[in-house]
């Protein structure tokens, strides 16, 4: 997933570098799950690094669950979806412009199942933190940037605020994915103006509690339909069609 509008990353150090190249390779099926890497010293010549350089690399991967190293055997690339954790999954959202399109759209099917109950709990807990938060959506500049870091901001109080320091645990990771992904989002004047809508709903459910898990399930449903329509790698004929029907229910 390329895009133009994400932040620039900094220089790898060798190590870091080519623990991203061979994440790379792993997701883009040069190395699928199952099939074996090249030795050491193929690595190292191909990636341009040392020995040391490539061992390190190697054991970190090995660690977060992408890879299993046999002595004495070839390296195996593993079915990461079932042996990693969430040292994987962190590793994995820093590379947002690798992460296949499959994935992006895992992530946000899970945010709604993780996000419209940490928002309950949320405004059960600090509903004048949230409003006060909220208050800024009537200043908020139409950019990509300035959209991506209130809904992030917008998240991120949700979770602090929810009662339970395993969610925004849970949330960070996905910082670097969700700036990638927002930059991008936030560039078209649809996914701005369905954000709006949705900050209006949820600050008007402040005072109506029970509304609040819906509200935020309806704007996750509707991310997710405009993700679709303006990501040309997954579009489709009917995309259209839902994503205005999706933006009908929320008062656009």
């Amino acid at each position: 997933m390329k895009n133009p509008n994400a932040p620039k990353s900094q220089p790898f150090r060798p190590a870091q570098h080519t623990e991203q190249q061979l994440i790379t390779a792993i997701l883009d099926g040069t190395y699928p799950p199952g099939s074996s890497l090249p030795a050491e010293r193929m690595l190292a010549e191909q990636f341009g690094v040392t020995r040391p350089t490539i061992r390190e690399a190697l054991q970190r991967l090995a660690n977060e669950g992408w890879i299993s190293i046999r002595h004495g055997k070839a390296t195996e690339v593993n079915d990461f979806w079932q042996t990693g954790g969430l040292r994987l999954l962190g590793t994995l959202v820093k590379y947002g412009e690798h992460l296949p399109e499959s994935l992006i759209l895992h992530l946000l099917d899970f945010r709604i199942i993780m996000l419209p109950p940490v928002a309950v709990y949320a405004v059960q807990h600090a509903p004048e933190k949230i409003r006060e938060h909220l208050a800024g959506r009537h200043n908020l500049l139409q950019t990509a940037e300035a959209y991506t870091d209130f809904d992030w901001e917008f998240q991120l109080l949700l979770a602090k605020r929810a009662g339970n320091p395993i969610f925004p645990l849970i949330l960070n990771d996905f910082k670097s994915v969700f700036t990638t992904m927002g930059r991008f989002y936030f560039s078209h004047a649809t996914g701005r103006k369905a954000s709006a809508n949705y900050y209006e709903a949820f600050a008007a459910a402040l005072d109506h509690p029970e509304r609040i898990e819906q509200v935020v399930r309806d704007a996750m449903s509707a991310s997710i339909a405009i993700w679709k329509q303006i990501n040309p790698a997954i579009i489709n004929p009917e995309t259209k069609e839902k994503t205005d029907a999706t933006m009908e229910r929320m008062g656009r």
